[in-house]
Order: structure tokens, then sequence, then C-alpha cells
């Protein structure tokens, strides 16, 4: 699949920037670097000041490719979802057996995740992070609803979906399906927080992994 990956774009909305950062160099610099600094610093501390600092380069220069660091964010969210599709894809397409399938589906989109070395200059393991750490700050804005309508969190929407449509062919008269999903999605995420921060309100810790919670959900709700 690496292979793959590395002759494949992921797709990311052309509103959400200003200039694609896939074009160059620096535009690359930019993804690279800011995502180890807001790793570093967190993503309120974040500045283009600060990143253009780290890169050598005038903060001018990001301003040429992003409107504001909201909308890095949402690209660096939705490039993450567009990768976590492709995987989703390219893994349970040829699995026929519908359980087997979904177990799959889950897995993927609850785990830690690891580097992807076809993707030299995107460092997945901690863009993940990032996303555990600040993807609600994507969402949860006053400007949500426009944003939603310029299709920023349509990839995001379209992983959540494509897990639904396994859902159903699993029992297909759940009625809950997407909001089991969005619910397994997002919530992973957060049950990945707790572990790392907030150990004491979680089942998930070193043992107990946040895949094998969602799996045992899923299961005893499709039964």
């Amino acid at each position: 699949m690496e292979i793959i990956l590395s002759n494949i774009k992921m797709q990311v909305n052309e509103k959400i920037y200003v200039k694609d950062p896939e074009t160059s160099v620096l535009g690359k610099k930019i993804i690279e670097q800011s995502i180890f600094l807001i790793d570093s610093i967190g993503f309120d501390n974040f500045t283009f000041k600060k990143l253009g600092e780290k890169i050598g380069s005038n903060e001018s220069s990001i301003y040429r490719y992003f409107e504001n660091k909201h909308k890095l964010l949402v690209y660096l969210s939705s490039w993450y979802w567009s990768w976590m599709e492709y995987k989703l894809v390219f893994s349970t397409t040829n699995i026929t057996d519908k359980k087997e399938k979904l177990k799959k589906a889950i897995t993927i989109v609850t785990e830690k995740v690891t580097n992807d070395i076809s993707t030299d200059h995107i460092n997945e393991a901690i863009l993940n992070k990032i996303i555990i750490a600040e993807f609600t700050k994507t969402l949860h804005t006053k400007e949500v609803d426009e944003e939603n309508k310029e299709g920023f969190f349509l990839i995001y929407k379209r992983v959540i979906n494509r897990v639904v449509a396994i859902v159903k062919e699993v029992n297909p008269e759940y009625p809950f399906a997407k909001s089991l999903v969005s619910t397994i999605v997002e919530g992973s995420l957060h049950q990945h927080f707790l572990t790392d921060h907030l150990k004491t309100i979680t089942d998930c810790n070193e043992t107990v992994t946040t895949t094998q919670f969602y799996l045992n959900l899923a299961e005893n709700v499709l039964r």
C-alpha cells in the first residue's frame, strides 16, 4: 500500500488554501514543519511568525499559502482524513466477510498511527497526535456551518459514511449507523487523549487499546 499511496495525491478542498503547498518545496516545508511545531507548542501557541522563524522564511511567505492558522489546521486535518480514507479503501476492498470487513475498518480509524514512509514530508504519527489533540478546533467555530457548505469537512464525512455503509452490510436493521460510526471515529480520538492525559477516567491503557473497546462496542451493539 505504501507504494500505491506514494503515487496518489491526497485530496484537499482547494478553497482551504491560497496556494497548494504540495506544488512547491517551500509549501511542503511549511506543512512538514508546521506539524512538528504544533505538536511541540500546541495549536493555541502556534503562529505563522514562529513557523517562519523555524523554516527560515518570512511570515508573509506563509500567508501566500494559507489565509490564517485555522485554515492551515483544516488543511492538515483534511490531508489526514484523506490519507485515512485511502487506507480504509485499500484495506477493506478485498474482504468478503462483512463482519471482518467492519472489524478492519474500525481498527483503521481507531488505532494509533505509525509513520508512513511513502510520504516523506508528512509524519503521520505526529499528525495523528495533532488530530487527537486539536481536531475539534476545526469544527467548534462560529464559521463551521459556512465552512461545511464550502465542503471543508467533506473528506471527514466521507470516511464516516464509508464505515456506515459497512455497518449497514452487517446489520441493515440497525437504525443508528451514522451516530454509531461518528461516535466511534471521534470518540476514539477522545479515548486516545484520555489514555495519554487523564488515565483515571478511561479503561483504555497500555494493555487495553482504544480499538479493542470500539470493536467490543460495535459487536455488542450490532449483534
